[in-house]
Protein backbone atom coordinates (compact mmCIF):
# COMPACT_ATOMS: atom_id res chain seq x y z
CA UNK A 1 0.00 0.00 0.00
CA UNK A 2 2.62 2.55 1.05
CA UNK A 3 5.84 0.63 0.40
CA UNK A 4 7.37 3.32 -1.83
CA UNK A 5 7.64 5.83 1.00
CA UNK A 6 11.11 5.84 2.59
CA UNK A 7 9.72 5.61 6.14
CA UNK A 8 8.56 2.07 5.50
CA UNK A 9 10.84 -0.92 5.31
CA UNK A 10 10.59 -4.68 5.55
CA UNK A 11 11.71 -5.00 9.19
CA UNK A 12 8.19 -5.61 10.48
CA UNK A 13 5.92 -3.67 12.78
CA UNK A 14 8.54 -1.40 14.32
CA UNK A 15 8.06 1.21 11.60
CA UNK A 16 4.26 1.02 11.77
CA UNK A 17 4.32 1.50 15.53
CA UNK A 18 6.65 4.47 15.09
CA UNK A 19 4.25 5.98 12.53
CA UNK A 20 1.34 5.60 14.95
CA UNK A 21 3.40 7.24 17.72
CA UNK A 22 4.05 10.16 15.39
CA UNK A 23 0.33 10.45 14.59
CA UNK A 24 -0.54 10.30 18.30
CA UNK A 25 1.94 13.04 19.13
CA UNK A 26 0.63 15.13 16.24
CA UNK A 27 -2.91 14.66 17.50
CA UNK A 28 -2.00 15.54 21.09
CA UNK A 29 -0.34 18.80 19.99
CA UNK A 30 -3.21 19.78 17.68
CA UNK A 31 -5.97 19.05 20.20
CA UNK A 32 -4.24 20.41 23.32
CA UNK A 33 -5.48 23.66 24.81
CA UNK A 34 -2.06 25.03 25.75
CA UNK A 35 0.37 25.20 22.84
CA UNK A 36 4.06 25.16 23.76
CA UNK A 37 6.38 27.76 22.25
CA UNK A 38 7.86 25.36 19.70
CA UNK A 39 4.51 23.76 18.71
CA UNK A 40 4.53 25.01 15.12
CA UNK A 41 8.07 23.79 14.50
CA UNK A 42 7.28 20.42 16.07
CA UNK A 43 4.08 20.09 14.00
CA UNK A 44 6.02 20.79 10.81
CA UNK A 45 8.67 18.24 11.79
CA UNK A 46 6.09 15.55 12.60
CA UNK A 47 4.08 16.20 9.43
CA UNK A 48 7.25 15.74 7.38
CA UNK A 49 7.66 12.20 8.76
CA UNK A 50 4.15 11.02 7.79
CA UNK A 51 3.40 9.74 4.27
CA UNK A 52 1.12 12.09 2.26
CA UNK A 53 -1.68 9.50 1.85
CA UNK A 54 -1.93 8.95 5.60
CA UNK A 55 -1.57 12.64 6.40
CA UNK A 56 -4.33 13.51 3.89
CA UNK A 57 -6.78 11.11 5.52
CA UNK A 58 -5.79 12.33 8.99
CA UNK A 59 -6.29 15.98 7.93
CA UNK A 60 -9.77 15.23 6.55
CA UNK A 61 -10.81 13.84 9.92
CA UNK A 62 -9.31 16.79 11.81
CA UNK A 63 -11.03 19.24 9.43
CA UNK A 64 -14.35 17.77 10.58
CA UNK A 65 -13.36 18.31 14.22
CA UNK A 66 -12.61 14.65 14.89
CA UNK A 67 -9.48 13.08 16.24
CA UNK A 68 -7.62 11.06 13.64
CA UNK A 69 -6.30 8.25 15.84
CA UNK A 70 -8.19 5.99 18.26
CA UNK A 71 -7.18 3.18 20.58
CA UNK A 72 -8.56 -0.34 20.44
CA UNK A 73 -9.49 -1.82 23.81
CA UNK A 74 -11.25 -5.17 24.22
CA UNK A 75 -11.65 -5.40 20.43
CA UNK A 76 -13.60 -2.10 20.44
CA UNK A 77 -12.74 1.27 18.87
CA UNK A 78 -12.62 3.80 21.70
CA UNK A 79 -13.81 6.62 19.42
CA UNK A 80 -17.06 5.15 18.06
CA UNK A 81 -17.43 2.21 20.50
CA UNK A 82 -18.05 -0.26 17.69
CA UNK A 83 -16.56 -3.72 17.56
CA UNK A 84 -13.37 -4.07 15.52
CA UNK A 85 -12.99 -7.30 13.49
CA UNK A 86 -10.56 -9.82 14.96
CA UNK A 87 -8.48 -9.80 11.76
CA UNK A 88 -7.91 -6.06 12.16
CA UNK A 89 -6.86 -6.53 15.78
CA UNK A 90 -4.45 -9.31 14.83
CA UNK A 91 -2.93 -7.15 12.08
CA UNK A 92 -2.42 -4.38 14.64
CA UNK A 93 -0.89 -6.86 17.07
CA UNK A 94 1.55 -8.12 14.45
CA UNK A 95 2.29 -4.56 13.32
CA UNK A 96 2.15 -5.51 9.64
CA UNK A 97 0.05 -2.61 8.39
CA UNK A 98 -1.79 0.49 9.55
CA UNK A 99 -5.52 -0.10 10.03
CA UNK A 100 -8.64 2.07 9.88
CA UNK A 101 -11.82 1.65 11.88
CA UNK A 102 -14.49 0.38 9.52
CA UNK A 103 -17.11 2.55 11.18
CA UNK A 104 -15.56 5.96 12.00
CA UNK A 105 -12.50 5.86 9.70
CA UNK A 106 -9.91 6.69 12.37
CA UNK A 107 -6.46 5.14 12.41
CA UNK A 108 -6.32 2.41 15.03
CA UNK A 109 -3.63 1.42 17.49
CA UNK A 110 -3.61 -1.14 20.29
CA UNK A 111 -3.75 0.44 23.70
CA UNK A 112 -0.95 -1.24 25.61
CA UNK A 113 -1.50 0.46 28.95
CA UNK A 114 -2.38 -2.10 31.58
CA UNK A 115 -5.82 -1.75 33.06
CA UNK A 116 -5.90 -0.76 36.70
CA UNK A 117 -6.72 -3.63 38.98
CA UNK A 118 -9.90 -2.84 40.83
CA UNK A 119 -10.53 -4.90 43.86
CA UNK A 120 -14.14 -5.71 44.42
CA UNK A 121 -15.21 -5.20 47.98
CA UNK A 122 -15.72 -8.45 49.78
CA UNK A 123 -19.22 -9.15 50.79
CA UNK A 124 -19.53 -9.45 54.51
CA UNK A 125 -21.43 -12.54 55.37
CA UNK A 126 -23.07 -12.72 58.70
CA UNK A 127 -24.00 -15.90 60.32
CA UNK A 128 -27.57 -16.28 61.08
CA UNK A 129 -28.31 -17.07 64.64
CA UNK A 130 -30.29 -20.21 65.06
CA UNK A 131 -32.93 -20.47 67.66
CA UNK A 132 -31.93 -22.65 70.48
CA UNK A 133 -34.62 -24.97 71.58
CA UNK A 134 -35.29 -24.77 75.27
CA UNK A 135 -36.15 -28.01 77.04
CA UNK A 136 -39.80 -28.09 78.03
Amino acid sequence: MLGAFPLFCDDGGVVMKELLKILLELQSIEFSEAHPDNAEARLTELRGKVPPQILGHYDRLVARGKKGVAAVRHQTCTACHMSVPLGTVMTLRHGDDIQLCGNCGRYLYLDETPEPVVETPRKITRRRKTKQLTPA
